[in-house]
């Protein structure tokens, strides 16, 4: 087992919300692993192509998974999951000191220059967002 692959007490819990076979072909022969391969390319961002062999053939392991996610069965096992409830020696909270946002996320250098326009230049101007050669609709 490799750091990051499910426990054998979390897959009891997740084995019963996946199917054992699909609609065509044999039973899934290895479940577990194909699984923990399933996570190993959504935890580390990877390519499927890039997922170590341990896990199984890339191209099954993702056919196994868009499979499931057209069939609903990864939010039916976040549903069920998410009612549990979280274990009571795995609680997370993230606020903003943890969060970090991109340095251009904060705006323009130097800051937003608003300018006022007097209220006789902006009542005697048209609106930006029309034309005035736009004819009016008639019936």
């Amino acid at each position: 087992m490799s750091r990051g692959d499910l426990t054998d007490s979390e897959w009891r819990i997740l084995n019963p919300l996946l199917p054992d076979r699909g609609e065509r072909g044999p039973p899934i022969s290895d479940k577990w692993r194909t699984v923990n391969g399933i996570l190993w390319v959504l935890r580390t961002g990877a390519p499927w192509r890039d997922m170590p062999d341990r896990y199984g053939n890339w191209n099954s392991v993702f056919v196994r998974f868009t499979r499931w996610s057209k069939l609903g069965v990864w939010d039916a096992a976040f549903e069920t999951l998410a009612s549990l409830g979280p274990p009571a020696d795995e609680e997370h909270a993230i606020d903003s000191t943890i969060v970090r946002a991109h340095q251009q996320a904060a705006g323009i250098k130097g800051g937003i220059k608003i300018r006022k326009r007097s209220a006789a230049r902006a009542a005697a101007s048209r609106p930006k967002s029309t034309s005035a050669r736009t004819p009016k609709a008639t019936r």
